[in-house]
């Protein structure tokens, strides 16, 4: 018996199927904020985490000018969906108590305003996409996973500090431009997408290929794909809706797991 028919039919035929839309604002609203509290808990698995650091932003679906974000000083696996502020491009909070990360107002109010095709934005001071950053340059396309970003993405040159001025966060935008992700040089990553699912899978997935390449360089002399065959990879690899079916297996294991994020 071969491979193919040692599994029935109904294995082989299963496709993933792109998510219905919401039947209504509340109805997609409880859908990201629940998707970015899975992503604090997820990043927090990952040690994403960094004392005050890092910042996730959702659209909001029914007032676009509007995002959530995270709240100051809570630990990535401590946050529920209640937890989430939500936040205008004048950082005025507008639900919640708490206080927001400052540089993640201005550097996310930025983006949101610059990129209405983005519903969600992820930056983290992730070990590898830190030490990655100080290298000043692009990701190879050394493997299957990192021509995701194949021409995809960009470094924001130089290092100036905290990101706290408006006129920084419109530059890094501008850096951004129709990218999916951008290197914050001396300072780490930042992705973007078309849903949190895809933004939050696009963090995880551009730290690991920085690993990737970190470990491949620090072996010796790499060699990278060709042109040619990363743009073509980059096409099958690389979309929101890819990303956004990658992250259905972490947000399975969460809901399977921690369950109390849903409050």
């Amino acid at each position: 018996m071969n491979a193919v028919t040692q599994f029935p039919a109904r294995a082989r035929t299963r496709r993933l199927e792109p998510r219905a839309p919401a039947a209504s604002f509340e109805e997609e609203r409880l859908h990201r904020k629940q998707r970015l509290a899975a992503t604090f808990r997820l990043f927090a698995r990952y040690g994403f985490d960094q004392g005050l650091a890092g910042h996730v932003t959702a659209r909001d679906p029914e007032f676009p000018e509007q995002y959530w974000i995270n709240p100051l000083a809570v630990h990535f696996s401590q946050i529920r969906v209640s937890d989430l502020q939500l936040v205008d491009h004048d950082g005025t909070i507008l639900i919640g108590d708490r206080p927001i990360n400052t540089a993640g107002f201005t550097i996310h109010s930025a983006l949101h305003r610059a990129r209405p095709d983005v519903i969600a934005a992820a930056h983290t001071h992730s070990t590898y996409g830190k030490a990655f950053s100080a290298l000043g340059t692009e990701l190879l396309p050394l493997t299957q996973d990192s021509c995701a970003f194949y021409e995809d993405h960009t470094v924001f040159d130089p290092f100036s500090g905290v990101v706290l001025d408006d006129s920084e966060g419109e530059r890094l935008a501008e850096t951004l431009g129709n990218r999916k992700a951008i290197i914050l040089q001396n300072h780490g990553l930042l992705t973007v997408g078309g849903s949190v699912e895809a933004a939050a899978w696009r963090f995880i997935s551009m730290d690991n290929a920085a690993h990737t390449q970190l470990l491949a360089q620090a072996a010796g002399p790499v060699k990278p794909i060709a042109p040619e065959v990363a743009r073509l990879t980059a096409s099958q690899v690389g979309t929101d809706q890819g990303a956004f079916f990658s992250f259905q297996p972490l947000w399975d294991r969460i809901v399977a797991e921690e369950p109390d994020f849903l409050d």
